[in-house]
């Protein structure tokens, strides 16, 4: 069984950045993809992010595409979310989360192991 914890939220202005870091601990996760999924206050949690286990395929949802980087270190098993532009509506708490099937999914129904959460907080 693997254990993530998520670091790095915070409070940040719009258009400022946060990269936001997943630690897994328990057992490696570099054969499993990975992902992101946030949850702002009221809402369903949401995809944002994943990455293949090599870390050379990404696919992202579409209100973060070209303002997030999601990426990979399979050596510390640490995986990463880049956030530039930040927008108010980026406001959630963010999840990263470890896939139990072979191909990028943003199905959250496919993800086995999940963090505790990391909150990030964008004022306009």
């Amino acid at each position: 069984q693997v254990q993530l914890v998520e670091s790095g939220g915070g409070l940040v202005q719009a258009g400022g950045s946060l990269r936001l870091s997943c630690a897994a601990s328990g057992r490696t996760f570099s054969n499993s993809p990975m992902g992101w999924f946030r949850q702002a206050l009221g809402k369903e949690r949401e995809f944002v992010a994943t990455i293949s286990w090599s870390g050379g395929s990404t696919y992202y949802a579409d209100s973060v595409k070209g303002r997030f980087t999601i990426s990979r270190d399979n050596a510390k098993n640490t995986m990463y979310l880049q956030m530039n532009s930040l927008k108010p509506e980026d406001t959630a708490v963010y999840y990263c989360a470890e896939s139990r099937v072979a191909y990028l999914t943003a199905w959250e129904r496919e993800y086995d192991y999940w963090g505790q959460g990391t909150q990030v907080t964008v004022s306009s």
